[in-house]
């Protein structure tokens, strides 16, 4: 019952799993919807379905109020099923009202079909580890069918209603010729957003009493509705040039995408400097204390630990004192790509100094290799990265390479956390430990420690595809250090929350624009014929606030295949739930 306090269940499950809604955003129907370039009959065929959510809700809501028990709880359902019914009654007047007319014909999606069976499965109390067969007896059977039912409504109105203002968001209020405004602010109107409010409410009040095992079941039919929808409208019929998926875009069998990615902060959510320091330490303490003159002699666990603190926060002082030093000399106007290069000579000078100051301390001295993959095993990565990953290394669309560059002072770290995720493809350019006997010295082979050196690694990699036209380039990245490689590739996407890199950026005339609005606007001038190649050294970069955004830019909703046939096995409804299809 904890779980129902905590701001209520429908809040805690959105959170969750809000990423997942980006998949839907980032489909080629909400890109050329919000761009106002959808073709009308996509457009149509989508709003015909709408005729069978309409009839599937209206029927889940009256299957939820007979289960309800409380007089006020059936009230407000038989509301929530009157205005459903209303809108099914006035759908003719209401696409007119929109500058459109329903087909006469509607034909039902496979996708449509999927979701509509779920929700009244859900509603008739066919859950799959329920023990609710047959006719529904006590009043606690129902009143948990009932929250079962809304916890299958529930996301669904949200997504609508989250999606339709991220594209509202985009549109200029005093521009009446946008095809596709009516039916945007129709889903953020005030009358949509109580709806949604109070389906969730109701939800949270259904809840209070449920088992944890019974949240749990509300948890998996929340996710399941919200991957049903996604790929709703991942199906949807869209039959004009796009410019998502990216790896839908180009030739899928001669297209060959380069993807380059940080390591520290950008895949994973601790520098992996701290955790190389945390682990000498730690295994310092293991240590003979007896050590003999032919081994390498350590600093005690406490010497350790004071001198990593002076040297991380030396480096902390330093590093914005070289980056208050930058920018210190008079802001562009315009993006100035050699001024940005000869600046960041500054940061490749302070880098260099303190890696040397860091073999000379000797903290990184007597690591066991074998403690170090062990650590590795260990990273914490950002939600999302490790999936996009592992999808991008075996997606057919494209001819993917993998690069990881990074400053970090051991590439054998990189090396093992990514071969844990079977992903052994990557190509890891780092600074590596010196061994003796699987035992680091303290000293590092330099390789890349400068914002030069890596775009330095970044050119020597594309070499081999310098005559490739089909060839395009991806960066990732969040720091300072990766500004050079962002500009230079043909795609910069910048994840993360780095004010020096912005700082950076804006001062030598860098754009920062969110990769979706962005998706929009390049739509838009595929209608006008223009080419929606993409070019490097623009000056405008592309930013996300999560993997799962890029995940759904270059691969699309790949992924849905595998949750499916997990999820098969544990919610069967109907015959045909087995039979899954994707675009």
């Amino acid at each position: 019952m904890g779980e129902a306090d905590e701001g209520g269940i429908a809040r805690k499950w959105w959170i969750k799993f809000k990423d997942e809604s980006v998949f839907a955003k980032y489909t080629p129907f909400f890109v050329c919807l919000a761009s106002g370039s959808l073709n009308c009959d996509t457009f149509m065929h989508f709003i015909s379905q709408d005729v069978h959510f309409l009839k599937a809700f209206a029927l889940a809501y009256e299957l939820a109020e007979e289960c309800a028990d409380d007089e006020e709880d059936k009230l407000a359902i038989r509301k929530l099923r009157k205005r459903v019914k209303q809108k099914l009654k006035t759908l003719d007047s209401l696409v007119r009202e929109w500058g459109f007319e329903l087909p006469e014909e509607i034909i039902t999606d496979d996708a449509t079909v999927k979701c509509t069976d779920f929700l009244l499965s859900t509603a008739s109390g066919k859950v799959e580890g329920e023990k609710v067969l047959g006719k529904i007896e006590t009043p606690f059977e129902k009143i948990k069918v009932a929250a079962y039912t809304l916890s299958a409504i529930s996301p669904c109105m949200r997504l609508f209603e989250v999606i339709a203002k991220e594209i509202q968001a985009l549109l200029n209020p005093d521009d009446g010729s946008h095809l596709y405004k009516k039916w945007i602010d129709y889903y953020c109107s005030q009358s949509f957003q109580e709806s949604a409010l109070q389906t969730e409410e109701l939800l949270d009040k259904l809840s209070v009493l449920l088992t944890g095992e019974e949240l749990e079941v509300i948890k998996k039919l929340y996710y399941k509705a919200i991957k049903l929808h996604v790929n709703f409208f991942a199906a949807q019929p869209v039959k004009q040039q796009t410019t998502v998926p990216l790896s839908w875009v180009k030739d899928p069998v001669e297209g060959h995408l380069t993807l380059f990615c940080d390591f520290d902060w950008t895949c994973t959510a601790f520098d992996s400097s701290s955790i190389l320091a945390e682990l000498a330490i730690v295994t310092a303490q293991k240590s003979d204390p007896d050590q003999s003159e032919g081994k390498l002699t350590r600093m005690s666990s406490a010497d350790l630990r004071n001198t990593w603190d002076v040297l991380s926060t030396k480096y902390t002082e330093e590093y914005e004192q070289c980056i208050e030093s930058i920018m210190s000399s008079e802001a562009v106007a315009e993006f100035e790509y050699e001024g940005l290069r000869e600046a960041l000579k500054q940061l490749a000078y302070f880098e260099k100094k303190e890696n040397s100051r860091v073999v000379q301390s000797g903290v990184l001295k007597g690591l066991n290799l074998e403690d170090i993959k062990r650590a590795s095993q260990h990273l914490i990565f950002q939600d999302g990265c490790r999936r996009f990953f592992q999808n991008t290394i075996k997606s057919t669309n494209f001819k993917t390479d993998v690069h990881v560059l990074s400053y970090c002072w051991c590439g054998d770290l990189i090396r093992s956390a990514f071969a844990s995720g079977d992903l052994n493809a990557f190509r890891v350019h780092s600074n590596e430990l010196v061994y003796e006997e699987s035992i680091s010295t303290g000293e590092i082979v330099n390789k890349l420690e400068s914002p030069l050196e890596k775009l330095q690694a970044f050119n020597d990699i594309l070499k081999d595809h310098s005559n490739d036209e089909q060839n395009l380039t991806v960066y990732i990245g969040g720091s300072p250090g990766d500004l050079l490689c962002l500009l230079e590739a043909d795609i910069g996407i910048v994840i993360g929350s780095s004010s020096s890199l912005r700082r950076l950026g804006d001062h030598f005339g860098v754009s920062f624009v969110p990769l979706f609005s962005s998706l929009v606007e390049r739509q838009k001038e595929l209608v006008d014929g223009s080419s929606y190649k993409w070019k490097r050294l623009t000056g405008t970069l592309y930013t996300v606030s999560s993997w799962a955004e890029i995940h759904a830019f270059i691969l699309g909703f790949i992924f849905l295949f595998c949750f499916l046939l997990v999820y098969c096995l544990w919610f069967q409804s109907h015959g045909d739930t087995a039979q899954h299809s994707i675009l």
